[in-house]
């Protein structure tokens, strides 16, 4: 596939943004619209388009690294989010919703924020530009979820693989246990990892450079101002504004955690007899190389490579036929993960297969 061509392909995510305010306007059962294209036009593409398992050659790398573009789309994504988040607070204030327009419309929005957004704050994250980090921390605002960005950096690029990492999901763990354990560990691991940071400067947990004090504040914060505006607006208390906030975000964070699932799942790293565990390398990341799910989630499928080399900006990750292959993309595997019999039925036997190839 030409340059030019994926190129265009990474604006893709913008369809879900576009789907999600024509299904509003259109009204009724259009607002599943965008449902139906992460969950059945997608995997459907997936299944007919080729597989890409090609990889930047070895001597464009630094160009296509730096070129500005990339970066350009994942910028734009910040003020896309925000203006559906601003948009969609409009909405749930004037709109006379019953409950199932409206838990179509605040999952709807979880899509835009959690499936796209989160994906774009993860990439940005990784990254030593001020302004990315920034960004990436403002996307996980809008979802209530700044704590990743302390521990998926420090906390789960350490320990994946293992069983120290709340975000590792176990052999047999259906979605449901792993839901609860990881939000619960992954929260209390960003706390200990803040803590022990501000330790080594002599400051007190306490202190206003805690990372995650302001994490809390924040999105309260956000959704605050965007709850008196709008009731000054509609001359009314618009307590649908902070309920559709937290919402979408724990719908959004729901997706992360459903992607976390089934990237690791079952994955594990050797114990040296040196008590430290041996190097993170593609073999300990299920993969996926579906065409059109990598172009919406800017190639996070590619996720062996990204967690081997973290530091490589989402369009020169590689493929590796060597790594685990998931069976389809995202969009997919997110579903058969909601029903844990066929996740284990689909799954249990090829990482089983999987490992035999590695003893042979």
């Amino acid at each position: 596939m030409t340059s030019g061509l994926k190129k265009i392909g990474f604006f893709s995510a913008l369809i879900l943004p576009a789907l999600l305010v024509l299904g509003y306007y259109l009204g009724g059962s259009n607002l599943w619209l965008i449902h139906g294209f992460v969950f059945v036009f997608v995997p459907l593409m997936d299944f007919l388009v080729r597989r890409d398992t090609s990889n930047v050659t070895r001597d464009s790398i630094t160009k296509v690294s730096k070129e500005y573009f990339y970066k350009f789309v994942t910028f734009l994504w910040v003020y896309v989010q925000l203006s559906v988040l601003v948009w969609g607070f409009y909405v749930v204030s004037s709109a006379d919703f019953g409950l199932w327009e409206w838990l179509a419309f605040t999952s709807g929005t979880a899509l835009v924020t959690g499936g796209i957004g989160i994906t774009v704050a993860h990439e940005l994250g990784h990254k030593s530009e001020k302004i990315q980090l920034v960004y990436a921390q403002i996307l996980l605002m809008t979802v209530s979820y700044m704590h990743f960005f302390i521990e998926h950096n420090r906390g789960h690029h350490v320990w994946v693989a293992t069983q120290e990492d709340p975000a590792t999901s176990r052999f047999g763990e259906n979605f449901y246990a792993f839901w609860i354990r990881s939000v619960k560990d992954g929260y209390a691991s960003a706390w200990e990892l803040e803590k022990n940071r501000l330790a080594k400067n002599g400051l007190s947990p306490w202190s206003l450079k805690n990372q995650m004090v302001w994490y809390q504040l924040l999105p309260f914060a956000f959704v605050g101002i965007a709850f008196l505006a709008f009731s000054f607006f509609q001359n009314r208390w618009v307590w649908e504004v902070p309920a559709f906030f937290f919402g979408q975000s724990i719908l959004a964070f729901t997706l992360l955690e459903a992607v976390n699932y089934l990237e690791h799942y079952g994955m594990e790293r050797k114990k040296l007899a040196t008590g430290f565990y041996e190097k993170v390398t593609p073999l300990h990341s299920w993969n996926a190389s579906q065409t059109v799910s990598n172009f919406l989630l800017f190639q996070l499928q590619r996720h062996s490579d990204h967690h081997a080399f973290a530091f490589k900006p989402y369009q020169i990750l590689n493929h590796y036929d060597e790594s685990p292959q998931l069976p389809a993309g995202y969009s997919a595997m997110i579903l058969v993960a909601f029903f844990p019999p066929l996740w284990f039925a689909m799954m249990n036997p090829r990482l089983e297969k999987w490992k035999q190839m590695q003893l042979s």
